[in-house]
Order: structure tokens, then sequence, then C-alpha cells
């Protein structure tokens, strides 16, 4: 009987090709996001019918829920607050203000992308404040770079918005919104 054996070069093809073939299907199964006349992106069916409570806003892009868990903004990246390796960056302070008056101690919906959590262990999430003038809410992540307390900043697989808050971005820089205005 003959046996089977792999070389190293093969597993690598093999391991390769698996990996390759994974992303190829995710992508053609993946729904697009809609959106509605105002061209703010629409939640899709991964947007959780579960509402949280936000005990505290930690910075600009990052929240506390009451179930203690940690929610990490998908999409942008404000200005750092409390940092172990930087210091307290310009507008900072102004985008974890605005991320309190937004969200803390309110009601949120969660939206999951492609990954479940960063490095971190904090949840990767879009996150929106029901309204009544909307059935999706307030988009959070979308009014943090829209009014310049964030900056566009994405790490794929976590893509699905991120045309929408460069082009946002870009709006604020041209208008001179928030951050755009008072850093240089």
């Amino acid at each position: 009987m003959r046996k089977f054996r792999l070389s190293k070069r093969k597993i690598s093809y093999l391991l390769t090709l698996t990996i390759f073939l994974s992303a190829f299907i995710n992508q053609l199964f993946k729904s697009t996001p809609s959106k509605n006349i105002s061209g703010i992106p629409t939640p899709s069916a991964s947007i959780s019918a579960e509402l949280v409570k936000v005990v505290r806003a930690v910075d600009g892009d990052t929240i506390k829920l009451e179930t203690g868990q940690t929610v990490r903004y998908i999409g942008i990246d404000a200005p750092e607050l409390h940092h172990p390796k930087k210091r307290l960056q310009c507008f900072g302070k102004e985008a974890s203000d605005k991320n309190k008056e937004l969200v803390e101690g309110k009601l949120v919906r969660l939206e999951k992308d492609v990954s479940e959590t960063d490095r971190y262990w904090r949840l990767l999430r879009y996150v929106y404040l029901p309204t009544t003038a909307s059935p999706s809410g307030e988009f959070i992540n979308d009014i943090l770079v829209r009014e310049g307390y964030a900056f566009a900043l994405t790490f794929p697989p976590d893509i699905k918005y991120s045309d929408h808050f460069r082009n946002l971005e870009n709006q604020a820089r041209e208008n001179n919104r928030g951050l755009w205005n008072k850093c240089k």
C-alpha cells in the first residue's frame, strides 16, 4: 500500500487556495448595504433588533454596555483620549464628549459586519440610536465622522460602509468641521 504524503509546498498551496476560496465565497454571499434617498446607508438584516443600554462612553469611538461588554465603533477612529502609549490628541476630549452626549445612558442598536471582536476582545459594531423619525435610527458612526469628531478608518474585512465614511470625512474636511477646523 502506498502512503499519501504532502510536501510543505503542497500544504502551503492548499492552504492558500482554501483561504482564497473562503474569501471569494464570503464576498459572493455578502449583502451590499442599501441606501435611502439621503445617501446614508440603512442597516441590513445583520442589525440586532435588541436594544442595549450604554453605561459609559469610554472615548470618541468606544462605549461600555450594561452587559459589561465594550464596543469599538467600526469604520471610524476618533482622536485618542486614553492610550497607554499616546498622549491626548487634538480634539480627543471633544470627540469623547460628543460620543457621551449622543449615546451615554441611552438604548442603542448594534450592527455587526464580518468580525465579532478586535484583538482587545471589544465587540466591533455599527451603532444606531433608535428614533421615531427613521426606522433604522440615527447612525452614530456616521454622525461622528460627518461632524468632524472622527476619521474614516477601515480594517478589512469590516468594510461595509467604508466608502460612505470616506465621503463623509472628505466633506467634513472640505467644510472645516470639528477636528478639521481645530487641528493641524
